[in-house]
């Protein structure tokens, strides 16, 4: 026990030193941020090829406006794509121009966008705490510095964060300016001082000590009124508003606003905030952003456009299942459980501990300390929304994982609230009441269960994975490289290890625990992972491209038969035709050998199986190279002439 005393008295001096010095504090805060966001964020980023089938679409349709310098329609393969507006191409086509065409490039906007969000999701929960214990009277460094610390790494730190920050795709982009727009409304709507609300009985005492600092607020929000634009924050929301519609379109300011309008419906505040957010001017400027190149891209490719984009990729995929992306209604549940693994154990009780459903209680206390409340508006309107639409898919639900860092992280907030009291001066009450042990306890063991679900998953996840055609001996693999048993072993020591402090009560290091268990299982399990998927499944494909390039002559086409791989593309730098079947092919090479085409032959590139399938003989074509599941040949188009087509 002493012991324990010790170190706790240890951090607490070490962090009250911190908070008293403020170029070691913003020192502390950059180097944690730094390291949490190159452990999750660039660590390895470029190292690893791009993956199909999603990434290298984005990654060449943005190669190809760098090239071309057509910055209005993205193509890809020679066609238009109307998948996603052009933010993230641009984004893509810039960073090759700054660092050259390569993975590093593509991936480069994703991991900005997220460690940018980390960045302020940080500031913005240490702005909280600080305002919170002013309120309250209070000097508590260990709580804030920690909580925001925890804060930082929880949301860097999970599987769907980690997966799509470095992944070259729209999604993340969208996640960085959404949530970004979300803090910057709160730090918006918060920082206007003296806002409580109708029902709330401050004490005389804290009036007459924050008289002359309501005062001049006061003053300034009088000036403030009659100004044309809103305070910085507000006008960042916006900013932030129209980048999320040049990502991903409609849903960048339905998402948003859902949220921001259920909040402000909920606390009473609806007409007050829109008057004061200048809502018109607001429109204005995220139009201004937003619609030339909507404008510009339709006037260039008309209904196509139209009914592509906001047809098919918007209201389809909200109505109708697109592409075969349907799921059972819990999905997401589950979704939430893993992509925010192994914390998501705790949101439950994140939940229950800010006791949303008290309507009047929420109302009645200062704005700043509607945060957790905020946050957790932000968590439910996002899940509720993609629960209803009938499309479903992982990415879809990232938004929210920023909102599940912080009403986690607000969790364990009263966890570290150890204060030294400044002054003994009966305050408003906190939003929220300290978290009970029962509840912690409780969400303690099933952490433990969890985690030994987990690794007993994981050591057999062979017998639960699938097999992947471009990998034929997958299993076989998995099992020699020793991954699932490395996997296991962090995960039940973790568990051990949790189990451990709830039996002493040590609360303080459980979350801690959960953290430094999958840094480990980032570092030992999903980095060698990526590679030896990486190597096993989309290097041959990178060396195929290779060859591709030297040996190709001037427009000589190349087939793709019974698959597609957009890594092709972008890798070799030439037009791909798809075709799905072997009788397809055949004819199709056959009918350019009568076209009497120069060069008379073609490039094959096809799995082993489809290409047996064709039934050619070995003097009918060239092997050029076999890498992994493919063959790449050359047909001749005299070969092919007088040719009958047997295909069984």
């Amino acid at each position: 026990m002493r012991m324990k005393l010790s170190v706790k008295h240890t951090v607490d001096r070490w962090f009250n030193k911190i908070a008293k010095n403020p170029a070691l504090s913003l020192t502390v805060s950059i180097l944690w941020l730094i390291v949490v966001g190159w452990v999750a964020f660039g660590w390895n980023l470029g190292n690893i090829g791009l993956i199909d089938e999603t990434e290298p679409l984005f990654a060449e349709a943005s190669r190809q406006m760098f090239v071309t310098g057509d910055w209005i329609t993205p193509f890809f393969n020679g066609d238009t794509r109307f998948d996603k507006p052009a933010l993230i191409y641009w984004c893509q086509a810039i960073a090759y121009h700054l660092i050259g065409v390569n993975e590093w490039a593509v991936r480069l906007p994703s991991a900005i966008a997220a460690f940018g969000l980390v960045c302020l999701a940080f500031y913005t929960i240490q702005w909280y705490l600080a305002k919170q214990d002013e309120l309250e009277q209070v000097s508590r460094p260990t709580r804030r510095y920690l909580t925001s610390f925890i804060a930082a790494a929880l949301m860097a730190l999970n599987p769907e964060t980690i997966i799509w920050a470095r992944t070259g795709v729209s999604d993340m982009l969208l996640t960085g300016c959404m949530a970004s727009a979300l803090l910057c409304f709160f730090l918006g709507y918060a920082g206007k001082e003296g806002s409580r609300g109708a029902g709330e009985q401050g004490s005389r005492e804290v009036e007459l000590i924050t008289n002359a600092q309501s005062s001049l607020a006061l003053s300034e929000a009088e000036g403030m009124s009659h100004a044309l634009f809103p305070n910085k924050w507000y006008l960042a929301f916006y900013v932030l508003i129209a980048g999320a519609i040049l990502t991903k379109g409609p849903v960048g300011i339905v998402l948003p606003g859902l949220i921001v309008a259920a909040f402000l419906l909920y606390v009473g505040k609806m007409r007050e905030v829109l008057r004061e957010m200048r809502l018109l001017v607001g429109i204005l400027i995220i139009l201004i952003l937003s619609v030339p190149w909507y404008a510009l891209v339709i006037w260039r490719n008309g209904w196509d456009y139209i009914n592509s984009f906001f047809g098919y990729h918007n209201l389809e995929r909200f109505t109708e299942v697109v592409n075969g992306h349907s799921a059972p209604w819990y999905f997401y549940f589950l979704v939430v459980l893993l992509g925010f693994a192994p914390y998501s154990v705790y949101l439950p009780a994140s939940i229950i501990k800010l006791k949303f459903w008290q309507r009047s209680h929420w109302r009645s206390v200062e704005r700043f300390q509607q945060f957790g409340l905020f946050a957790w508006f932000w968590f439910a309107s996002i899940f509720a929304f993609f629960c209803i639409a009938v499309t479903k898919l992982p990415s879809y639900v990232l938004p929210l994982m920023p909102a599940a860092a912080i009403l986690v992280a607000l969790l364990w907030s009263d966890v570290f609230a150890d204060t030294k009291t400044r002054q003994t001066i009966p305050v408003s009450p906190s939003p929220t009441l300290p978290i009970s042990a029962s509840l912690l306890r409780m969400s303690g063991w099933v952490n433990v269960v969890f985690l030994s679900v987990l690794a007993t998953a994981l050591l057999n996840i062979t017998h639960i994975l699938g097999t992947d055609p471009a990998i034929s001996n997958f299993h076989e693999l998995i099992e020699q490289s020793g991954l699932p048993v490395i996997a296991g072993i962090i995960w039940l020591v973790s568990a051990v290890l949790v189990a451990g402090l709830l039996l002493s009560r040590r609360w303080n290091y459980i979350i801690g625990i959960n953290l430094i268990g999958f840094v480990a299982f980032v570092i030992f399990v999903l980095t060698p992972a990526s590679f030896f998927i990486d190597r096993e499944r989309q290097l041959p494909l990178r060396e195929l491209s290779a060859v591709i390039l030297e040996t190709k002559q001037p427009n000589e086409e190349l087939i793709m038969l019974g698959f597609k791989k957009p890594s092709v593309v972008f890798y070799s730098h030439i037009h791909v035709n798809y075709l799905k079947f072997p009788q397809e092919a055949v004819e199709h090479i056959k009918n350019q050998a009568a076209k009497g085409l120069k060069p008379s032959s073609v490039l094959l590139l096809a799995e082993q199986k489809k290409f047996l399938q064709m039934d050619l003989q070995p003097d009918d074509y060239k092997n050029l190279s076999t890498k992994g599941a493919y063959n790449l040949v050359r047909v001749p188009f005299k070969k092919m002439k007088n040719q009958k087509i047997d295909i069984s």
